[in-house]
C-alpha cells in the first residue's frame, strides 16, 4: 500500500510554503528547517545589511560544506534526500 502525503506548512526565511510529504519524513524536514532558519538568523547577526537572498545563499553554502566536511556517506545521503524532497515540494509550490 502506498503511503499518503500529508500537507505541512513550512517556513524558510520568514516565508511560508505549503508542501506535501510522507508523515514519516515530517520530523526530519522540520529539524532541517530549524537548522536552516537558525543559521539564517546567525548570518543576519554577523553580516548586517545584506538581503535575505544573500543569507539563504550563505546558509546553503554552509550546509553543503557541513555535509562534505562530515564525510559521513550515510548522513550525506539522508540529508541529500531530504533536501531533494524539500526542493521538489518547493518547486511544486512555486
Amino acid at each position: 500500500m502506498e503511503e499518503e502525503l500529508i500537507p505541512v506548512n513550512i517556513v524558510i526565511a520568514d516565508r511560508t510554503y505549503r508542501i506535501r510529504t510522507l508523515a514519516k519524513d515530517e520530523g526530519v524536514i522540520r529539524s532541517t528547517l530549524k537548522t536552516i532558519n537558525d543559521k539564517i538568523v546567525e548570518f543576519k547577526t554577523q553580516f548586517a545589511g545584506k538581503d535575505m537572498q544573500d543569507y539563504i545563499a550563505m546558509v546553503m553554502i554552509w550546509y553543503a560544506t557541513q555535509l562534505t566536511a562530515d564525510n559521513n556517506p550515510l548522513l550525506e545521503k539522508e540529508m541529500k534526500e531530504t533536501l531533494d524532497k524539500i526542493e521538489q515540494q518547493l518547486d511544486k509550490v512555486l
